[in-house]
């Protein structure tokens, strides 16, 4: 898979001369109601011959605009499932060819519904075959819809369909659903969701080196997120480079030490190597307490040894099953 940054790129992209299948969308999560878009559009792009293509946002249009009007809110900016890493590697996995990755911005947020399809669409991608959700808006103000798009691909001949909705027990399968079921720590309807348990995937940063003065160091990872989409102390599995180990994770702003960048702390069981600048994979499997801000560093010490002692009674059963 090759990723295309911007259209201004797209010149020197010479497997896309003679047009794409294509999809639109932010695709965060890349959950099995995403998996199923994919696979339709790769089975068009064998069918037509043509190399298959998903154009993503960066930042994701939510986000722009909440954070261009100071509106951080979880209402106003959905928290992030996963990294644009992470979600490259996925889309990669689901055999998408190119990924076109749009850099969202006023002037971006500016164009026209009928400039976007006839200028991006039609002429730089030249697309044949278009697939995107029924409720999928577009174009300055919003005003470009699905209507939009079968219209104008009568005018320049491009294919237009609805990505069909998947369900799961007559809930349809959304992106939304993932971070409801998340915040509801419902991490078993997450995994069904998602086709695979949650994890956030980073790379080991130094920290304030405060878990190893009692007995509990951690590998930190920053989660550079408006909104994180799971917050509290876990079970989690912890895979590295050199093997998988169990371990127990908290995710906050750590308001003990009136912390105010959410981070992800990683105490890792029967494990003394060095992990700094190493990525490593954070799967959760059990949540075990909310975020707590104790008085004292003494009683947060307390509470630590308490939930380590759950996470290791919760692998013991885990382990039975």
């Amino acid at each position: 898979m090759q990723l295309i940054r911007g259209f201004h790129n797209l010149a020197k992209c010479d497997a896309l001369n003679s047009g794409c299948v294509l999809s639109i969308g932010n695709f965060d999560g890349v959950h099995i109601g995403h998996q199923n878009i994919l696979a339709r559009l790769c089975d068009k792009s064998l069918e037509l011959n043509l190399p298959s293509v998903v154009m993503i946002f960066e930042p994701q249009p939510r986000e722009f605009f909440a954070k261009k009007s100071g509106n951080l809110t979880a209402c106003s900016a959905p928290a992030r499932l996963m990294r644009l890493r992470d979600k490259l590697k996925y889309l990669a996995e689901a055999g998408v060819d190119f990924v076109l990755c749009v850099r969202f911005s006023d002037k971006f947020a500016q164009i026209s519904a009928d400039e976007f399809i006839a200028k991006l669409l039609a002429k730089q991608l030249k697309v044949r075959y278009l697939s995107v959700g029924d409720d999928f808006r577009f174009g300055a103000k919003r005003s470009g819809d699905f209507a939009t798009l079968r219209n104008a691909g009568l005018k320049y001949r491009f294919a237009v369909e609805e990505s069909h909705t998947h369900s799961l027990n007559d809930a349809r399968i959304s992106s939304s659903l993932v971070r409801e079921a998340l915040q509801n720590n419902n991490l078993a309807l997450a995994e069904k969701l998602l086709g695979k348990p949650y994890s956030i995937h980073g790379r080991v940063a130094h920290g304030n080196k405060l878990g190893r003065t009692i007995g509990f160091p951690t590998a930190n990872i920053m989660l550079n997120r408006l909104v994180t989409p799971i917050q509290g102390v876990f079970a989690v599995r912890v895979n590295t480079k050199n093997g998988s180990y169990n371990g127990i994770a908290n995710v906050g702003n750590r308001p003990t030490i009136n912390g105010t960048k959410p981070l992800l702390e990683v105490h890792i069981f029967d494990f003394n190597a060095s992990i700094y600048g190493e990525a490593i994979e954070v799967v959760f499997l059990k949540k075990i307490r909310n975020e707590i801000k104790f008085p004292h560093f003494e009683e947060l010490k307390k509470q630590i040894e308490k939930d380590r002692e759950q996470a290791v009674e919760f692998f013991k059963q885990f382990a039975k099953n």
